[in-house]
């Protein structure tokens, strides 16, 4: 038996978004762990995947709802939706679109669930940079080097000081400085440093200095997400998480050394984000409407030039 998101009204629910510009750096995976973990702690739960090619948020939580089916074991599930992708030649056609399928999602669970969790692609897109703007947890993994580094900030290769922000560090800057002069509400930036490598090194030090000096420059605020473990991308092809009885969903499986650590670090992760199981105000939904009916202008080619 299936155990989905029921309906209840309760205000404009609280955007969490998953984002990054470089593919990946686990977005899915951790999306889907943060929108499992609050289902577990009752809330009520929309998922929203942005990335309509792709589609790795989507194949998860189908290979969940299949892998219940098929062992008649309870997992929980959220409310899922994903933007299919325009195909016309003309990208504001496309934009036009995807805009629609994006704003009858949002508007049609807004009111009714406490949480929506986006993941986003890897790609600049006008749809991405409006899921951002909505945001009011942003989390951004990244995974532990330099190279994933690049898409926050840019550094000095002879003394690893932070020297300014690079293009998707810059792009969610704007998207914050827009939503506060909307609706004077600030986003909470979360970059989590993924696939941490288990063993102390000299760059996995410098990388964490590098970024905690980042933090300061851009608000953001650091933590440790997940180690490099095998356990994470067995999850998947049953849709599981590692907050999920194994003993039960694998009929009998006993849990191994990998998979209790791998617990431990998401339930840290979750700790470590803040998000409020309360149930949200209203006050959003105003806005909500405000940010659709403002969106209506194709993304312009500087935009992303600029960013």
């Amino acid at each position: 038996m299936l155990v989905q998101a029921t309906h209840g009204q309760s205000g404009s629910a609280h955007v969490v978004v998953l984002g990054n510009e470089k593919g990946g750096s686990g977005k899915s995976t951790i999306a889907l762990h943060i929108a499992v973990a609050l289902l577990k702690a009752g809330q009520r739960v929309a998922t929203i995947d942005l990335d309509g090619r792709q589609r790795s948020f989507t194949h998860y939580i189908e290979n969940r709802r299949a892998w219940a089916k098929r062992t008649g074991y309870m997992l929980e599930l959220p409310q899922h939706c994903r933007i299919d992708p325009g195909h016309s030649l003309q990208i504001q056609d496309n934009e036009s679109v995807e805009l629609a399928q994006f704003s009858a999602a949002v508007t049609e669970v807004e009111r009714y669930f406490d949480f929506i969790v986006i993941d986003t692609p890897g790609t600049d897109s006008y749809l991405m940079r409006l899921a951002h703007s909505m945001a009011d947890t942003l989390v951004t993994p990244v995974n532990d080097s330099f190279m994933d580094f690049d898409v926050l900030g840019t550094i000095d290769p002879a003394t690893y000081l932070v020297t300014g922000a690079s293009h998707y560090g810059q792009m969610v800057l704007d998207a914050r400085r827009k939503r506060r002069q909307l609706d004077g509400c600030s986003t909470d930036w979360i970059v989590v440093r993924n696939r941490l490598s288990m063993h102390e090194s000299s760059n996995k030090q410098r990388v964490a200095g590098v970024l905690n000096d980042l933090s300061f420059r851009l608000g953001c605020r650091a933590i440790d997400g997940f180690a490099e473990r095998a356990v994470y991308r067995e999850f998947f092809p049953c849709g599981l998480t590692a907050l999920d009885d194994l003993d039960q969903a694998m009929s009998g499986t006993r849990p191994n050394a990998g998979y209790i650590a791998a617990r431990k670090e998401v339930t840290s992760l979750l700790s470590q984000l803040k998000l409020p199981l309360d149930e949200r105000g209203r006050r959003r939904v105003a806005n909500r409407a405000e940010w659709f009916a403002q969106a209506g202008q194709p993304l312009k080619t500087f935009d992303i030039i600029d960013a």
